[in-house]
């Protein structure tokens, strides 16, 4: 005959199955997903950037020096933010910038030591101005191919302010054909790479600020 588990055992079944469903919805992929329903636009993309893709952006980041720091703009879920600190980036040279309240939530919480910013990386001057250290290097995870091209316009221009004349941004996409990059307006283009091991496959470019 079956029979009813008592009620501290039944209590702890439902503590149980509450615990693994905040573990499941606080994960990268759960907390990827939920922005990607609530902004497909601003995500850009259908999956997170695979390991591959992220450890490959980090190499082409030089470690900043005592007087500047690294930029990273769109940390998402932080395997970017990840690869950067373990490609040797210190935490405390590490600024991130998302826009998502809860993916900032998610790295801060990843990542204590990174100054995490929640805001629009559009303003990004106004947003960095607290450390009033020189940005060695912008990472950018930001879907430029989906943002208007006022926003994208923007953008360029804080990122060409932010660099001064020896700063380098890193810029992935996922288009891959010839044409330029909406940024090569502000910015002059150095390299380019493409990561076939990623879904989609990703174009990396390296731009150099104009003089």
């Amino acid at each position: 005959m079956f029979k009813f588990p008592d009620i501290i055992g039944f209590y702890s079944i439902i503590e149980a199955i509450r615990r693994a469903t905040d573990a499941f919805l606080s994960s990268p992929s759960a907390l990827f997903s939920r922005a990607l329903l609530a902004n497909p636009r601003a995500m850009g993309a259908a999956c997170p950037s695979s390991l591959k893709l992220a450890r490959t952006i980090a190499d082409l980041v030089i470690p900043p020096d005592n007087d500047s720091l690294v930029l990273e703009l769109g940390g998402g879920t932080g395997i970017v933010t990840k690869a950067l600190l373990q490609h040797g980036v210190a935490p405390e040279k590490l600024v991130v910038v998302e826009l998502d309240r809860l993916l900032a939530r998610h790295l801060k919480r990843q990542f204590p030591d990174v100054a995490v910013i929640q805001g629009n990386a559009v303003k990004l001057c106004q947003l960095c101005n607290r450390y009033e250290r020189h940005i060695g290097t912008v990472v950018s995870s930001l879907p430029l191919l989906s943002l208007p091209s006022s926003s994208v316009a923007a953008l360029g221009l804080e990122i060409h302010k932010m660099l001064g004349t020896k700063g380098s941004l890193v810029q992935y996409t996922y288009r891959l054909n010839n044409r330029p990059s909406p940024l090569a307006v502000y910015l002059d283009r150095v390299s380019t790479q493409t990561v076939w091991c990623n879904v989609p496959p990703a174009k990396i470019e390296v731009f150099r600020a104009r003089a």
